[in-house]
């Protein structure tokens, strides 16, 4: 069976424009799975889901009060993706000014 990484998780709970628009709204600050799922055409059950998917990304962080779940953003959440991203960003831009210079020279 094939192990997922963190950064896999990440980009799977990304992935959906739901968890993406959820993230969106926590930006803002904490709010409670139930005034996260009111305006959304899905049940409660659904968005608890979502929810679930992003807290085991690490994208978010749930606190149980009383009967109540709060979610908020992990401010930590994005750093290894972003991290790959630069990464790749570093590397393509490497291979372009590479083959920049290359065509450079053959033009002479």
């Amino acid at each position: 069976m094939l192990e997922h990484s963190a950064l896999d998780r990440t980009y799977a709970a990304l992935a959906d424009p739901t968890r993406r628009l959820l993230l969106r709204r926590l930006r803002d600050g904490e709010a409670r799975i139930t005034d996260l799922a009111r305006p959304l055409p899905m049940t409660f059950a659904g968005v608890s889901n979502h929810v679930a998917i992003l807290e085991a990304a690490g994208l978010v962080q749930r606190e149980v009060r009383g009967r109540e779940h709060w979610v908020s953003v992990r401010a930590d959440g994005l750093v290894e993706a972003e991290r790959w991203i630069a990464e790749q960003s570093a590397a393509w831009e490497g291979r372009a000014d590479a083959l920049a210079a290359r065509l450079e020279r053959r033009r002479r």
